[in-house]
């Protein structure tokens, strides 16, 4: 029996669902992505502790997902075990007056949906961004000139070899699409946010505004990352894109948006090697024609 088979049966033990050789292009917004070798589901933290603390004991590599809508997975897929958070990770409760507790797989539009529903602001900028509460404060997602670092104000997490851990206030580490989680190897399992008192209705129009908003400029109707690009300080790289011709360029299954440069789209076939040979040309493209370097924001995952 190999390291994965024992694995995975223990993960059955813990109580966690299992699948092999599962296609990754089922679990990522690209739709694109080859075979995890162990496909873990996660029902708790207790469930979470346990099976991180063997993978680490056995030296199997983990990758967390969540909507995976800010991945791009190979082709041959995911050496290891990927998992998925739900269930008691789905969980959302109001604390006190402005205060929210909620599970990293909370998706973004149910939290700020339940954010509305209790008439508290602060969430509006992130309706309509895809993926889970866990990653967006993993990468400190946001919009609108602002992100998750303005209303999170603890995270909850599990560190590699199953021990229970807080961080907050500067140990975060956020900054622009970052946060400390991006080095420091922790899963996060669910955080508190601080918002404010606020018109339901007038919440409610800012949404739709914003969501009206992505609508019109991006290409909600085909599966792709999202932005492909950080943003280069002084410029906005969907406009060096555009600047540069490239709207509509194509490799195999994969096209710069005719509707928003600075998005990949999956035409229906898109291969990860299509995807990076775009992205190639894109970035040796803008570097030459405007001397700015695109840093991708989309993470490679193999």
């Amino acid at each position: 029996m190999n390291q994965i088979d024992m694995l995975g049966r223990k993960a059955l033990a813990f109580g966690c669902s299992v699948a092999y050789e599962e296609p990754m292009s089922r679990h990522t917004t690209f739709k694109i992505g080859g075979p995890a070798d162990l496909f873990v589901t996660a029902h708790n933290v207790a469930m979470l502790s346990d099976f991180l603390r063997e993978a680490k004991e056995m030296d199997v590599h983990v990758l967390m997902i969540g909507n995976g809508s800010n991945l791009l997975v190979s082709d041959e897929g995911v050496r290891g075990a990927v998992v998925y958070l739900d269930d008691a990770f789905c969980d959302i409760h109001q604390r006190g007056e402005t205060e929210l507790v909620c599970g990293a797989g909370v998706s973004l539009a149910g939290l700020c949906n339940f954010a509305k529903s209790r008439a508290l602001s602060g969430l509006e900028f992130a309706w309509g961004i895809p993926g889970m509460a866990g990653g967006a404060v993993y990468m400190n997602a946001g919009a609108y000139n602002c992100d998750m670092s303005s209303v999170v104000s603890s995270v909850s997490h599990v560190a590699p070899d199953g021990t229970f851990g807080i961080l907050s206030g500067e140990s975060l580490q956020f900054g622009y699409r970052h946060s400390a989680y991006m080095e420091n190897g922790c899963t996060i399992v669910s955080m508190t946010l601080e918002l404010q008192r606020g018109d339901a209705d007038q919440i409610a129009l800012l949404m739709e505004e914003h969501y009206n908003s992505r609508k019109a400029k991006q290409p909600l109707n085909k599966p792709s990352a999202g932005s492909v690009f950080k943003r280069p300080e002084g410029h906005y790289a969907g406009a060096l894109i555009e600047q540069c011709g490239l709207k509509g360029r194509r490799v195999g299954g994969a096209a710069v948006s005719e509707k928003h440069a600075g998005f990949i789209v999956n035409l229906g076939d898109a291969t990860c090697k299509d995807v990076l040979e775009l992205i190639a040309i894109i970035q040796e493209t803008v570097r030459r024609e405007t001397g700015v370097s695109l840093e991708c924001e989309v993470r490679l995952v193999s």
